[in-house]
C-alpha cells in the first residue's frame, strides 16, 4: 500500500467516484478507499470468507504513523434473490473477538440470514487485527492474585502497583500504538469496511460494548445506516467512569437478588443453604477459606478474587451460568476431595476470567475514549465504599479504575449520541443486567431521540437477542427484515431460569 498516492477520495461506495469530504470533516485516502478485500475462506470456518482490510494508524492524521491491518469476514446471503444489503455485527467487551460471530448469528437467525450478507470484524486491538502487548501470563495473573478485598496499607500499594505497572506495561510494549484504540477510530474502520463491501447503507447488530460502537457509528454516519439493534446498553450516553462506578451495585443486585434465591430454591439438589441469607453467609465463608487457603485445580489456583470472578462471569446468563456456578460451588467445597469431573467444573468456572489480550484492548479503550479521575486518592477512597456494600464487583474497583488513572492522557474527540437524521434505532436490555444495567440503558434511550426500547422484565441476562426469547426474538427479526420497529417502548417478559435436572423446587 505505500506506494499508492496520496490522493484523498470520500468513502462512499467504491469505485470512488467524485470526491467530497467524509462526515465530521474526515476524508480517506485513495490508498484505503481504492483497495480491494481479498476474500478467502475463514480458518476453520465452512461458511464464512475472510480478508484483511489497511486502515491508518490515526484517522485525523492519516498520512502520519504505520497502517493498521482490521480482520474482517462476510456470510453472504443465503438467498441471493431476496438479499436486502448488509448487517454488520461488532463483539463487546471492548476485548472480544467478532471474526466468526456471523457464522452463529445465521445458524440461530435463518431467516436473516438468507437476506443479508452478514459480515463483521475484529476491531484494531483485538485478536487477528493489529493489536496491543501489555502483560505476559503470568503478570495478568498476578494482577488478579491476592485478595482486592483487602484494605490493609501494604494491599492497597500493591494493588496500586500492579495497577501502575500494567499500565506502563502498556505503553512500553505497544509501539505507540495505545492512543489510537478507541470507540472513535473503530467507528471510522467500520466505515471503510462498509465502503469496501460497495454498500450504501448498512444495517447493524451489536451487543454489549458493541452498542457504543452502533451508537457512534450512526452519530458520525446517520445517512448511511438503514437499521440498528443495540442490545444490552453501555453508558455510551457518558462516560466510562461514570458507567463502570456503577457497576458494582447492579453485579451485586443481580448475585443477591437473582442467583442467590435461585440456588436458595434448588436446596434439594445443591444443599447450600435454605434461604438466601443462609447460602450468602455460605459463600462469603468459602470466601474466607480460599483467602486463607487458595485451592488449586489443575493449572488454576482458586483464592477469593477467583471466586469473585468467576461469580461474576456466571451471573451473566442464568441458563447457562447458574447450574455451572451451583454444582462449582458445591465442588469447591469437597476442596482437594473432588473428583476428577469436580476439578474440570472448578478450573472451567474460576480459573478462566478474561485474559491478558482482553484486558490489553479493554483498558485501552476504556481509559481511552473519555477521561477519567486521575487520582488515586479519590479511588481508593471510593473503592472502600463501594468494596463494604457491594463487594462482589466493587472490591476491584481500585484495581480496574486506578489503571485508567495511571493511563497516559486520553486524547479521543468526544462522540456526543442524539439519534439526529436516524431512522428508528432498536435498543434491547433486560432489567437486572450485571454489566450493561438498566438504569444506563434508559439514559441512553432518552439521548437516543426517537428510539425504541424493549424491556425484558422479570430477568437479567445480558445479550437478548438469540437468547431464547420468542417475545424478544420476533420483535427484532421483524425489525430487521421488514424496517416495522414497536410503534412504542414495550415489553417482553423474561423466561423462566432454569430448573436443575431432577430438582424439587421449595
Amino acid at each position: 500500500m505505500a506506494g499508492v498516492g496520496a490522493a484523498v477520495v470520500a468513502a462512499a461506495v467504491l469505485p470512488a467516484d467524485g470526491a467530497q469530504a467524509g462526515p465530521a470533516g474526515v476524508r480517506v485516502p485513495a490508498r484505503y478507499a481504492q483497495q480491494r478485500l481479498n476474500w478467502r475462506p475463514c480458518e476453520g470456518s465452512s461458511s464464512l470468507e475472510c480478508a484483511s482490510m489497511t486502515v491508518p494508524r490515526d484517522w485525523h492524521r492519516p498520512d502520519a504513523g504505520a497502517d493498521l491491518t482490521v480482520a474482517v469476514s462476510r456470510h453472504r446471503a443465503s438467498s441471493p434473490a431476496g438479499r436486502r444489503g448488509v448487517l454488520m455485527m461488532a463483539a463487546g467487551g471492548p476485548g472480544a473477538s467478532g471474526l466468526n460471530r456471523p457464522a452463529g448469528f445465521v445458524e440461530d437467525e435463518p431467516a436473516v440470514g438468507a437476506a443479508y450478507d452478514v459480515v463483521s470484524f475484529d476491531q484494531r486491538g483485538v485478536g487477528r487485527s493489529t493489536h496491543p502487548v501489555c502483560q505476559t501470563d503470568a503478570e495478568f495473573r498476578e494482577f488478579f492474585a491476592h485478595d482486592f478485598r483487602d484494605r490493609s496499607p501494604a494491599a492497597i500499594q500493591g494493588v496500586l502497583a500492579r495497577s501502575r505497572k500494567l499500565a506502563q506495561d502498556c505503553q512500553a510494549r505497544s509501539g505507540g500504538l495505545l492512543p489510537y484504540l478507541t470507540t472513535e477510530q473503530t467507528v471510522r474502520d467500520m466505515d471503510l469496511f462498509r465502503s469496501l463491501l460497495g454498500a450504501r447503507k448498512i444495517s447493524y447488530y451489536g451487543p454489549s460494548y458493541a452498542t457504543m460502537l452502533g451508537a457512534y457509528y450512526a452519530t458520525l454516519y446517520p445517512r448511511r445506516v438503514e437499521r440498528a439493534v443495540l442490545d444490552s446498553n453501555v453508558g455510551w450516553a457518558g462516560s466510562w467512569e461514570e458507567f463502570e462506578t456503577g457497576q458494582p451495585k447492579s453485579f451485586q443486585r443481580r448475585f443477591e437478588q437473582d442467583f442467590l434465591p435461585w440456588l436458595a430454591k434448588y436446596d434439594t439438589v445443591y444443599h447450600y443453604g435454605r434461604t438466601v441469607q443462609a447460602a450468602k453467609a455460605r459463600w462469603e465463608a468459602r470466601r474466607r477459606a480460599l483467602a486463607a487457603h487458595p485451592l488449586t485445580v489443575g493449572r488454576a489456583v482458586i483464592g477469593p478474587n477467583q471466586l469473585d470472578n468467576g461469580t461474576i462471569q456466571a451471573v451473566y446468563n442464568a441458563k447457562e451460568g447458574f447450574p455451572a456456578l451451583a454444582s462449582a460451588l458445591v465442588a469447591l467445597d469437597h476442596g482437594d476431595g473432588a473428583g476428577a469431573t469436580e476439578r474440570q467444573l472448578m478450573e472451567k468456572v474460576f480459573g478462566s476470567y478474561l485474559s491478558p489480550a482482553f484486558l490489553a484492548e479493554f483498558f485501552s479503550v476504556t481509559c481511552n475514549d473519555t477521561a477519567w479521575n486521575r487520582g488515586v486518592g479519590y479511588w481508593t477512597r471510593r473503592s472502600a465504599k463501594d468494596a463494604a456494600k457491594q463487594p462482589l464487583a466493587g472490591a476491584r474497583e481500585l484495581a480496574f479504575s486506578s489503571v485508567c488513572a495511571y493511563w497516559p492522557t486520553a486524547t479521543a474527540p468526544k462522540v456526543k449520541v442524539t439519534g439526529a437524521g436516524l431512522p428508528t434505532t432498536l435498543m434491547l436490555n433486560s432489567v437486572h443486567d450485571p454489566a450493561t444495567y438498566y438504569e444506563a440503558a434508559l439514559r441512553d434511550h432518552r439521548a437516543l431521540r426517537g428510539s425504541r426500547l424493549v424491556t425484558v422484565s422479570g430477568g437479567g441476562d445480558h445479550g437478548q437477542y438469540r437468547n431464547g426469547n420468542a417475545c424478544v426474538d420476533g420483535i427484532v427479526t421483524h425489525y430487521l427484515l421488514t424496517g416495522e420497529a414497536p410503534k412504542h417502548d414495550t415489553t417482553c417478559a423474561a423466561d423462566p431460569l432454569p430448573v436443575p435436572a431432577g430438582a424439587q423446587a421449595r
